[in-house]
């Protein structure tokens, strides 16, 4: 399940990145997978501030660590 990993890193980000939950199924979400072209959920994506997309993972859960690197690197 997503839910208590996407907790855990909107916890730990807090005041560094924000985490955007969206919902395919309603409006919102259904716009951003358009926009991002995402053709399997889970999707993982990261844009920097200027909204270029710098981390990307679609279809299963990645690392913790694996998006905290791409925060990081973001930064």
């Amino acid at each position: 399940m997503a839910q208590p990993m996407v907790d855990g890193l909107e916890r730990e980000l807090a005041g560094r990145a924000r985490v955007v939950r969206l919902n395919v199924a309603e409006p919102a979400g259904a716009e951003a997978q358009a926009r991002f072209q995402t053709t399997k959920v889970p999707a993982i994506i990261l844009l920097d501030a200027d909204g270029v997309q710098r981390y990307r993972a679609e279809g299963k859960l990645p690392r913790r660590r694996a998006i905290l690197a791409a925060v990081e690197q973001a930064s």
